[in-house]
């Protein structure tokens, strides 16, 4: 699995860990995010429980692994927090922050021990070890209840699910020519994103914010001018293709 620090800061760090090679290759691909304190961490979106043991192998060259504090899960699907129940029986103390409107169901994962955090539809700050993150609305992005993740000083936005690609394990986790990555995203957007409306609120909430990387759950990061060509491409498309049919 690859693992790349995207920023260090003067008080944490971000750490995405991808395009691990021992994926079943009918299994999507998917990118793994930590955010690193002095004392704490946290997971988002940390996997499928076939990868599990790659993560907490790849996770605790960084520190150990009582210090993640917490977990985050974007929305509901299996590839997001299908790893759930092991982490549930390895963090028994952290806390999962997720959509209020999925913990019926997520908790079919396994959560006995991690405490459930429901976000609230209009999103939450998270404060830990003196960092601040914000959970941004990003519903119908694909899921009925998403949140999107803002550091406003790394200026990260973990997007999940928006701007993800499906891409090949020999691909780079950087964007590295905006034109060329299209064909690996227009099907997943035009697709998996069901709403016109949702993506315009989306992209106009998004805009607001100081963005130098947008972090996918799957495919590649963009970086400085491609955030903002990606949200001009997002704008310009349709989407809600399967209602053609």
């Amino acid at each position: 699995m690859q693992t790349i620090k995207l920023y260090e800061g003067q008080f944490h760090e971000w750490v995405v860990f991808g395009r691990d090679p021992e994926k079943n290759e009918r299994i999507i691909d998917t990118n793994q995010f930590m955010i690193k304190t002095g004392r704490e961490a946290i997971l988002l979106d940390p996997g499928g429980i076939e990868l599990f043991s790659s993560m907490l192998a790849a996770v605790v060259h960084f520190l150990p692994v009582d210090q993640i504090t917490h977990l985050f899960a974007s929305h509901q699907d299996p590839d997001v927090i299908s790893s759930l129940g092991l982490w549930d029986k390895t963090l028994p103390n952290a806390t999962l922050h997720a959509p209020w409107i999925w913990e019926g169901f997520l908790r079919h994962y396994g959560c006995e021990a991690i405490t459930y955090n429901p976000i609230p539809d209009e999103g939450q700050t998270l404060k830990f070890d003196g960092l601040e993150i914000q959970f941004i609305p990003a519903h119908y992005m694909h899921s009925s209840g998403n949140f999107s993740v803002y550091d406003p000083v790394a200026k990260i936005l973990f997007s999940g699910d928006i701007g993800a690609g499906l891409n090949q394990p020999e691909d780079s986790l950087f964007v590295e020519d905006f034109d060329k990555n299209i064909s690996k995203i227009k099907t997943f957007h035009q697709r998996w994103m069901p709403s016109e409306h949702a993506k315009d609120m989306w992209i106009k909430r998004v805009r607001k914010l100081d963005i130098e990387m947008l972090c996918p759950q799957h495919g590649s990061i963009y970086k400085g001018e491609d955030v903002h060509r990606f949200l001009d491409w997002l704008e310009s498309i349709e989407v809600g293709a399967g209602l053609r049919f």
